[in-house]
């Protein structure tokens, strides 16, 4: 079986090569999302030459030690002219400098020594560089600075839907979908299907891939933990302070409770606050709220949880950042939330939410479609709006209401009487699609083909 998995931020990596600015490339993303993979891959297809650098690995050591032989020869008196180019040329005997070389330096997290020499690599040398990083120390190391102008990035995720279709060879039959009832019947069940294994297995390449192997979810959710303990034992090195290890252990298990019990009423809790009660009150009473703070920061920065907006009455000008969490892999929210033992219809509901936010999460990425820092939802009297868009262009908006089944919801009705949206949108579970006037009705999983 061919390992690869086509992603679509290999044309991001392409627009980025042949962009007319010669820039270093940050590319960030959570672990096991694929990074080092699809750099890797694009690298040896779009350059002549390729020097790749793991500051983890063996690799990295010996660039450290030629970094740190060069700094002290030169404090010592010698002469260098281009500091950058004699160090890749110690390292790599073979090195030649021109725009069809690429250098690749993985796991920047480990020195914050290279990662501020960033800006010198770019303009000392005509060959390109790309760094990988997932974020791990960085964020607490205060040696870390930020290297202003001559860096793009790109932040990579898990598979989204539509490429795990194109891995299960399925990718046509979203491409000709219907999102209003217009395809065969046929069509519309076998992509809800594949969206069931989708929301059931998420997006991390590897448990992609073991589905491939052998189509078992049961399976594909021991790679899933393999990839959570994973995470676990790496950030702890981070925080022997934060956490005792049970409550850090069962931290992400504490998430998912708050989605199924903390939807509403944050307008008195924020969320960190609601994470510690239950932390507090399920593993220790010794856990204060900056430590928690921390964690919930640690996690966001590392790509393991999202954040969500509160737009109290529809009012977008009145936005109230980190109201809610979701998981940023849909694999992650089904998995915890059937082991701290929710109802099938509290998981589909919550994996569904899940799905639009990340689907709105990627929209708000430059190029921007829709507004806001994050997507948000709102309230409306006493009920709830699982979504509030507005868009950027034709500045519209939408109330979004996401729906495992075919229950439509009394408050989402409301907002159309009150002019407080200009649209309603419904995804859900259990449909084929339909317009109603100003009211759009679609399939769940073709959220990512409609156009707000």
């Amino acid at each position: 079986m061919d390992n690869y998995l086509k992603r679509q931020v290999y044309d991001c990596l392409l627009t980025w090569t042949n962009h007319s600015e010669h820039s270093t490339l940050e590319v960030s993303g959570a672990r096991q999302v694929g990074k080092t993979y699809i750099v890797n891959k694009f690298a040896d297809e779009q350059y002549r030459q390729k020097i790749y650098v793991n500051l983890l690995e063996f690799s990295g050591e010996i660039f450290i030690e030629h970094y740190n032989d060069l700094r002290r020869e030169i404090k010592d008196g010698l002469s260098c002219e281009n500091p950058v180019y004699e160090l890749i040329k110690r390292y790599r005997p073979d090195f030649v400098d021109s725009d069809d070389t690429v250098i690749i330096i993985d796991e920047i997290q480990e020195s914050a020594a290279i990662y501020n020499r960033i800006r010198e690599f770019t303009h000392l040398l005509k060959s390109d560089f790309i760094i990988i990083g997932s974020y791990l120390g960085r964020i607490l190391n205060k040696e870390f600075k930020y290297s202003a102008g001559d860096l793009d990035s790109i932040e990579i995720q898990t598979l989204n839907f539509e490429e795990f279709l194109i891995a299960m060879g399925k990718h046509s039959l979203y491409e000709g979908i219907d999102l209003y009832g217009n395809s065969e019947e046929a069509v519309y069940e076998e992509l809800s299907d594949l969206y069931k294994i989708y929301t059931s297995i998420g997006g991390y390449p590897a448990v992609v891939l073991q589905y491939l192997k052998n189509n078992s979810i049961d399976d594909c959710q021991e790679v899933l933990l393999r990839i959570i303990k994973l995470f676990i034992n790496e950030s702890k090195r981070y925080f022997q302070d934060i956490l005792d290890e049970k409550v850090y252990d069962n931290i992400f298990s504490c998430i998912a409770r708050i989605l199924v019990k903390e939807k509403k009423e944050f307008e008195k809790d924020s969320f960190s606050e609601k994470l510690q009660n239950i932390v507090v009150k399920d593993y220790s009473s010794n856990v204060s709220k900056m430590s928690v703070n921390r964690a919930v920061d640690w996690l966001s920065s590392s790509g393991i949880i999202g954040f969500a907006g509160k737009l109290p009455e529809c009012n977008i000008l009145d936005f109230k950042a980190k109201s809610r969490c979701y998981f940023m892999d849909v694999g992650l929210t089904s998995y915890f939330l059937m082991h701290i033992g929710c109802s099938e219809a509290d998981i589909a509901g919550i994996v569904n939410e899940n799905f639009v936010y990340l689907d709105l999460r990627r929209r708000i990425g430059h190029p921007s479609e829709i507004a806001l820092e994050i997507p948000a939802f709102a309230t409306l009297g006493n009920g709830e709006i699982d979504f509030y868009v507005k868009t950027i262009k034709g500045h519209k908006s939408y109330a979004v209401e996401v729906k495992a089944g075919k229950k439509n919801s009394k408050t989402i009705q409301t907002v159309l009487e009150r002019n407080k949206a200009d649209f309603i949108l419904f995804a859900k579970g259990n449909t084929h699609g339909g317009i109603a006037d100003n009211v759009y009705t679609i399939p769940i999983y073709g959220i990512g083909k409609f156009l707000f």
